[in-house]
Order: structure tokens, then C-alpha cells, then sequence
């Protein structure tokens, strides 16, 4: 009776630590379809998430999808904000550490131009290279929603 009780314990215990996952999943695509705009996704540097406290995932094929969506349900969950990266394609990072570069040299799929990167040199070097301007996040987030 005594082990029974402490399987059913530990059992509930990993159901629960599954369930409150908050860590952004892996983006199946040409499966996964956006959240806003709901187009396949199929790029794999533009990609990005939204994961909320309780761990639901929001998937979406551009970061200025995300962005749409935050605006168009301001009162919606808290939680983390994640997106693709230019140096390692279909990786994830949180979208607040990182650098991004509108240019219309680098076009992404909803046509903001917007491709986020984990390193800001890296930014900077390719807005050399093709133009553009940089963004942190905060800016970004002022930038696309006026």
C-alpha cells in the first residue's frame, strides 16, 4: 500500500512537471502552421514562439506574426517570447536577447524585411553588407506597432 502511494505521487509529480513545461518546442516545418496568420511554416531563420506560464505553445512563421498577435491580444497569457536566429536556423532564442535587422535585402515571410540574430556584430555586419537598421527588442516591438 505504502509503494503504491509513492508511485501514484511520483507519477502525478511528472505529470505535472510535463504539463507546466515552458521551454519553446521545436518547430515542425512545413507541418506546423502559424498561429496568426495561419500559413504553413516553412522558413527556418524567421521562425518563432510564444510560450505561456502554463506552457502552451503558440507557433508562428515570422516574428512580426508573434508581434501581430501580442498587439491584436493584449490581455492575453504572460509568458515568453521566443524567436529563429539568422546563425543556427530552426534554434530558438528568448526574441528579448536578440539583435534584428530590417532590410529589404533579407526578406522574410510576412514582407516586414525582419530577421532576427543572436549576435549583434553579426547584425551589424550584414547591415553593412545590405542596409537596413537594428533593433533590440523594445525597439522593435515600438517600431512595428505604430
Amino acid at each position: 500500500m505504502k509503494n503504491r502511494m509513492k508511485i501514484s505521487l511520483l507519477a502525478l509529480l511528472v505529470v505535472l512537471a510535463v504539463s507546466c513545461n515552458t521551454e519553446p518546442q521545436a518547430i515542425d516545418y512545413g507541418n506546423d502552421g502559424c498561429h496568426f496568420c495561419k500559413m504553413t511554416i516553412v522558413d527556418k531563420i524567421h521562425g518563432a514562439e510564444f510560450v505561456t506560464e502554463k506552457g502552451k505553445v503558440y507557433k508562428f512563421d515570422a516574428t512580426e506574426c508573434m508581434l501581430n498577435y501580442a498587439q491584436d491580444t493584449p490581455n492575453s497569457d504572460t509568458g515568453v517570447y521566443y524567436t529563429n536566429y539568422y546563425e543556427s536556423p530552426t534554434d530558438l532564442i528568448p526574441s528579448s536577447d536578440a539583435t534584428y535587422l530590417i532590410s529589404k535585402e533579407l526578406p522574410s515571410p510576412m514582407g516586414a524585411n525582419l530577421t532576427a540574430f543572436k549576435e549583434k556584430s553579426i547584425a551589424e555586419k550584414i547591415q553593412s553588407d545590405l542596409g537596413g537598421n537594428i533593433y533590440n527588442w523594445e525597439e522593435l516591438k515600438s517600431y512595428l506597432n505604430k
